[in-house]
């Protein structure tokens, strides 16, 4: 144990712990929007989607994050528009674009000359090589994200439980259901640093599903994911130096298993109660 707080001394665990910290907060965020509005394969289309951007970005000579970042938006705002206007079944669009922004990555990467570029930790992550740049980025996300989500909490919650009473409300739900798609793609986009295109999704997935065990208030399930996602997200990092494995794997295997022995705990108390 006092080997892992050691590691304190270095800068790169120090960004690594801080990058936990602030995708914990982005994710409890956003993910609690993804899951109550129950749009997790969506948020699937738009992470593997976003690969074609990395490709295309390599082969261009630019940023790859850039890259995803603009064919995250594109994917997210898309899937919405095509559903709406293009007379095309959402699942069917996402699954278009998905396997869409994959072969386009592919292609790219395969097409760039020269060195190919390791795609492991854009597939699995790279959490300790997290810079300073990244930080800014993931610090700037989380606040307007925040801020978002202070000025136009009820709006949001309208649209994600019943957009069409918001809508007879007064809600702008368009607005709000694209302005969602892109916070939401971004959101993607700045976690795969951490957590890595195939790993990306569980992070907006397990800690909100955790929370939900301890709270049905969209506010409270938010404040739990923070929770869960912080303390499986930082003891991944400590199992993952333990015995030397991926941190982005081993952050994800740890939250699963948080989910696993509390709803486990949950069964064989109500079973416990049942029985008195």
């Amino acid at each position: 144990m006092n080997d892992f707080i050691n590691l304190f001394e270095f800068e790169f665990f120090r960004h690594a712990v801080i990058a936990v910290l602030l995708t914990s907060l982005i994710a409890a965020m956003i993910g609690t929007y993804v899951v109550s509005r129950k749009i997790v394969f969506i948020s699937g289309g738009i992470t593997h989607a976003s690969f074609g951007g990395i490709g295309l970005a390599y082969y261009l000579g630019l940023n790859p994050f850039l890259g995803a970042a603009v064919f995250a938006v594109l994917t997210g705002t898309g899937i919405e528009w095509l559903s709406k206007h293009g007379k095309i079944r959402e699942d069917s669009v996402i699954a278009i674009l998905w396997s869409l922004g994959m072969a386009i990555g592919i292609i790219f990467v395969f097409l760039t000359p020269g060195y190919t570029p390791n795609l492991m930790s854009f597939l699995f992550g790279s959490i300790l090589s997290v810079g300073t740049t990244d930080l800014i980025v993931l610090l700037a996300l989380a606040t307007i994200t925040g801020l978002f989500f202070s000025f136009f909490y009820r709006p949001i919650v309208q649209t994600a439980f019943d957009p069409e009473f918001a809508g007879i409300m007064g809600t702008k739900v368009v607005f709000f259901r694209y302005a969602m798609s892109i916070l939401v793609s971004l959101a993607i986009v700045v976690s795969i640093r951490a957590m890595g295109i195939i790993l990306v999704l569980s992070l907006f997935t397990i800690p909100q599903t955790t929370a939900m065990l301890f709270a049905n208030n969209f506010k409270k399930i938010i404040i739990w994911s923070v929770l869960w996602a912080v303390t499986g997200s930082l003891a991944g990092l400590f199992v993952a130096y333990q015995i030397n494995i991926p941190s982005g794997a081993a952050i994800i295997f740890v939250l699963t298993l948080q989910f696993l022995l509390i709803k486990t705990l949950f069964i064989i108390v109500g079973l416990l109660k049942r029985s008195k």
